[in-house]
């Protein structure tokens, strides 16, 4: 794997991947730098952002709370999210923000779970959706708005589709750590920390770098306009920030936290029935099963883009794999019901339930949406897609 990262085609930083078969290492790889700047080699420790791999996270301690009967799937969020109890619909994604007909439902905790709440990235429409999205959340990754300022923005901003109609990708899971915190009385970092992190011994992992890893942190790499790698000083539209300030609270459930490689192994190791049992093999089932009809898998969209392939379902926070021979390796690959889903920085994971194999790559090439329909960044899925190859040889 040492080859797949250094390869000059992939245009890699630096990065580092493993694979895990039934309780066993069976192959584990750190290569390139870390920090462009500083030229500080990428290490196993490194601890990378891992954007939207965060996101399976969240959902597993949502499920936790859906155990414990703190809602049910098909309950209105209304209850600990009244800000958005009276939602309008835009009638085109890219029209006026004023053009919009009643919501025909609220949203449920399934919507969130599953991204059909109608909900989405402003900055994946381009026009007046963007522009207000931008102005009244502060950011993605990184806000200055206090978590219950950022939710009552956020209900101010129309759903881009009827709730339960289709999966757009988006802010679904920001929104569903938030409501998690609310139940729970306590921060969203606090509840991670005591429900997954602490259990699994997820030591390097949350939504800050401690000071005691800052040394290993991945510096922020992305590429210019001419497609060379380069550091970035913040994301596009200020989408995070190179250190968070001591006095922000917002967090972000679906793309903000940073971990490593043997912290994610530890979490990706649920899938596989190795090691602690956060959640009831049913509940896991529930999670790692399509949740999406025939209309909704073709119609998942990313702004206005195909989300999968024909191969791809969608469980809760995670891609299944449902007709191998279409799954593109780049969101999980495998037989028919391995689960995984990538990052935005170029992370990527999938687990296959039936042989126990996980295969992990974290990287910190931050791959823009213009760049890439310009052909810029690809060379992260040519990694990834030989990563995934060679799990299927174990």
């Amino acid at each position: 794997m040492t080859d797949i990262i250094r390869a000059p085609e992939h245009r890699l930083a630096g990065a580092n991947a493993l694979l895990w078969r039934r309780g066993e290492l069976v192959a584990v790889a750190c290569a390139g730098v870390r920090d462009l700047d500083a030229g500080l080699p990428v290490e196993r420790d490194t601890v990378f952002r891992i954007a939207s791999m965060s996101k399976p996270i969240t959902t597993v301690a949502a499920l936790m709370l859906l155990e414990e009967g703190r809602f049910e799937l098909d309950e209105p969020i209304n209850r600990w999210a009244p800000e958005l109890g009276d939602m309008r619909v835009l009638r085109s994604p890219d029209g006026p923000l004023g053009d919009t007909v009643p919501a025909a439902r609220p949203i449920t905790f399934d919507d969130l779970l599953t991204h059909r709440s109608g909900l989405t990235y402003g900055a994946f429409w381009p026009g007046p959706l963007a522009e207000a999205s931008d102005e009244a959340l502060g950011g993605d990754i990184d806000s200055h708005r206090t978590p219950d300022a950022w939710i009552e923005a956020l209900g101010t901003l129309p759903l881009i589709d009827q709730p339960g109609a289709t999966l757009h990708y988006g802010h679904s899971t920001d929104l569903l750590g938030f409501i998690i915190a609310r139940i729970e009385g306590a921060p969203l970092e606090a509840v991670l920390a005591r429900r997954i992190f602490a259990p699994l011994g997820m030591k390097d992992t949350g939504f800050t770098v401690a000071p005691a890893a800052s040394s290993r942190r991945a510096g922020d790499q992305g590429f210019d306009a001419a497609g060379n790698l380069t550091t970035l000083r913040g994301g596009p539209g200020g989408a995070f920030l190179q250190d968070r300030p001591e006095d922000m609270t917002f967090v972000s459930g679906g793309q903000g936290l940073w971990s490593t490689l043997d912290d994610y192994l530890a979490f990706a190791r649920l899938f596989v029935g190795d090691g602690p049992a956060l959640l009831r093999p049913e509940t896991l089932a529930l999670m790692t099963t399509n949740r999406l009809t025939p209309a909704q898998r073709a119609s998942a969209e990313v702004g206005g883009m195909p989300l999968f392939t024909h191969g791809h379902g969608y469980g809760m926070g995670v891609a299944v794999v449902m007709e191998p021979q279409q799954a593109l390796p780049t969101i999980c690959g495998g037989p028919a019901g391995t689960v995984g889903w990538p990052g935005g920085f170029g992370g990527w994971w999938q687990a296959n339930l039936h042989d126990g194999t996980i295969a992990l790559f974290l990287t910190h090439n931050m791959l823009e949406r213009a760049q890439l329909a310009q052909g810029i960044g690809h060379g992260v899925f040519g990694a990834i897609t030989e990563v995934a190859k060679l799990a299927e040889t174990l």
